[in-house]
Order: C-alpha cells, then structure tokens, then sequence
C-alpha cells in the first residue's frame, strides 16, 4: 500500500473555530509570545500560562472536527496515511485518524517538568498547580514552547522522506523546523499544498490548491482515490505540472 504523508497546520483548525495565533483577531493580540509560550514565561508566571491552555483546552471540549479532517480519513481507504501536525488540539484522532504525529506537543496532555518522559492526559480541560508528578515536580503542558527543541522533527523527517504522495494543508510554510520537512520529500513524489492564502513551497513537483481545507482536500483525495485505483498495480508515480 502506497504511503501519504500530510503536514497540517492551523488552517484546517481554523475552519472548526480554533483560535489561531497569527491572524487579526488571534491568540498573539491578547497574550505575548514570551509570557505564554516559552519556559522563561513558565517561571516568571506559571499561573498565567496555566490559564492560557485552561482557556484554550475548555475551547476545544467545545468544538468538532470540520470536513477537512474526514477527507483526511477517508484517504485511509486506499493509503497508509501519516498525519504530522502542527497543531495541538486532538481534532485529527476525533475524525478518526489512525497515525497522528504531533510535533509541538498536545494540547490534552501535561508532563513532569523535571522528567520528559512522564507525560499525562488532563482530565477535562483544567491543569492546576496541586497536580504533580510522582516525586511531587509540578506538572507543565506538554507543548513545545518557542526556543524548545522538537524531539520528533527526526521522526517526521523519516516519513516525509518515505512518502509517495505529501500534503500540506492549512500551514503558511514559514515556520521553522516544521516547514523545512518538504525538502525531505523526493523531488519526484507528487505534493500538494491545500491553502486559502498564497503559499510557495520551494520544492518541485507541487500542484496547488488555493481553497480553505474542507473544500481542497475533498479535491485532493478524490483525485488521489482515483490515482489509487487506476495504477494500484502499475508502480509508477505520476508527476504534476508546477
């Protein structure tokens, strides 16, 4: 079964109501970067930044996946599908995503902040100071905050690299290390990048779609059940006019 890779960002969440950081009207106009989302902010005022993801876990109990995460699903019919997102929210797995890799952490789980390794999933949408880790280390979100390493960048740059078809939805590719995975996709592999703004991918080999995520991807993959069913058996890739 051949593979599809699908870098997602915070455009296909966008379309279910998720606050995004950077648009008018987004996250960034009420918090500072440095006050919520690095570790420096964590020690300065760790009641604030529990709040902010409080806020931000109790939005996401209240909204759904959009039908851009089901056309994602429903690739799963002819392909393996890998799903690496950017976002934090749990809406790919809702939809029914088998293979979701988060690279900036998830936004329902919190971890020990003096071993990485003991993470936890938040009952309901509030962390408090009084949970802790077993040794009594006050608990953190597991987010990967600016100026964090991405422990599975590696991991995702292996399945771009092993991908026969790629996607890309929802994601402005200039946020780094997550929009330099395009350069691990073999120049040959069809890509695809699915957004309502005018987004450049330096790589070869793209067909754009310039469509908010529910509509593009519905047109992607019914191109690519299409492909799917037509050389199943024939070994080649196609290649698309950029």
């Amino acid at each position: 079964m051949k593979k599809i890779a699908v870098l997602s960002g915070a455009g296909i969440s966008a379309e279910s109501g998720i606050s995004t950081f950077r648009d008018s009207g987004g996250l960034w106009e009420q918090y500072r970067v440095e006050d919520v989302a690095t570790y420096d902010g964590w020690v300065r005022n760790r009641a604030l930044v529990q709040e902010f993801y409080n806020q931000r876990r109790k939005q996401l109990a209240n909204v759904k996946p959009n039908a851009g995460h089901y056309e994602l699903v429903r690739l799963e019919q002819a392909y393996e599908v890998q799903i690496i997102t950017q976002n934090v929210d749990d809406l790919h797995e809702r939809a029914g995503s088998k293979n979701v890799l988060h690279l900036h952490g998830e936004l329902k789980k919190a971890r020990s902040t003096v071993n990485p390794e003991y993470i936890v999933t938040i009952d309901g949408w509030e962390l408090n100071e009084q949970m802790t880790d077993p040794q009594g280390a006050p608990l953190r979100p597991h987010i990967v905050w600016f100026g964090e390493a991405v422990p599975l960048i590696e991991t995702a740059a292996q399945i771009s690299a092993a991908a026969d078809f790629y996607i890309v939805v929802g994601t402005s590719l200039v946020v780094y290390p997550a929009a330099g995975l395009l350069h691990y996709v073999p120049p040959y592999v069809p890509k695809y990048v699915v957004d309502p703004q005018e987004v450049h991918a330096p790589v070869s080999n793209v067909k754009y779609i310039k469509e908010p995520a529910s509509t593009g991807l519905k047109k992607v993959v019914d191109e690519l059940l299409v492909l799917g069913r037509k050389s199943a058996d024939a070994g080649a890739l196609p290649r698309l006019n950029h």
